[in-house]
């Protein structure tokens, strides 16, 4: 399986505390919180990630070629020559990729979900794309995501207050050929006009840990226990 990480935001909320490096290069106990994701794709025996990046691409660039010896993965850089939103970043990194069938993930998020058993559910169904999701009480920082009885994804509901619900924890399974994003332009949203907009989308749930680093408190959260997650 090969993999892309969306690393090119700019991570405006976490400015107060991570100013001069992109929010994936936030340090989380001594290290970049993108190791952490890469510890974990190496555990699910990932063959190659490609990093999809724009706002202060070479601090992430600089720091992959010190470590890539370290991970038995094979990495490539895809930069942005301008800001594509996400699916234009997507849709970009996709060319580097050989496989017809790609992981997505969000660089300044974590969530620990089962990636094989993921895969094994993205080829149980005839899906373009498959989500990981997971239930959370109380919410108002992510939209409410819900699905039918065959996980089939029915609705996207905007951010607001929900007492109880299931997030899109920013992990995906895609199909190129499926999607066809070359249909697409240069830019636009992947959330809105394909996640929302297509009928064959599907969302499995995991109840595993999931952290967002995107806000100060959170950061701070991780700070405590990613380190004992990845001993």
């Amino acid at each position: 399986m090969e993999a892309i990480i969306l690393a090119g935001g700019l991570g405006t909320r976490l400015r107060s505390v991570v100013s001069d490096r992109p929010k994936c290069m936030a340090e989380v106990e001594g290290k970049p919180f993108l190791y952490y994701w890469l510890r974990l794709l190496e555990r699910y025996g990932v063959s190659k990630v490609i990093f999809s990046l724009g706002y202060k691409a070479e601090s992430i660039t600089k720091w992959c070629d010190g470590i890539r010896k370290d991970f038995p993965f094979s990495m490539e850089y895809k930069t942005e020559p301008e800001p594509l939103g996400t699916g234009g970043a997507i849709k970009y990194s996709l060319t580097a990729s050989s496989d017809n069938e790609v992981l997505i993930i969000n660089g300044d998020s974590l969530f620990l979900l089962d990636i094989r058993d993921l895969e094994r559910k993205y080829n149980s169904c005839k899906a373009s794309a498959v989500l990981g999701l997971k239930p959370m009480k109380d919410f108002s920082r992510y939209g409410n995501v819900t699905i039918n009885k065959e996980n089939k994804i029915i609705n996207f509901e905007e951010k607001k207050f929900c007492s109880e619900g299931l997030i899109n924890c920013g992990v995906y399974i895609v199909n190129k050929e499926k999607l066809n994003l070359d249909a697409f332009p240069e830019k636009f949203s992947f959330e809105k006009e394909v996640l929302e907009k297509r009928k064959d989308i599907y969302g499995f749930v995991y109840d595993d840990y999931f952290i967002d680093i995107g806000i100060p408190e959170d950061y701070m959260k991780a700070q405590k226990e990613l380190p004992l997650l990845f001993d």
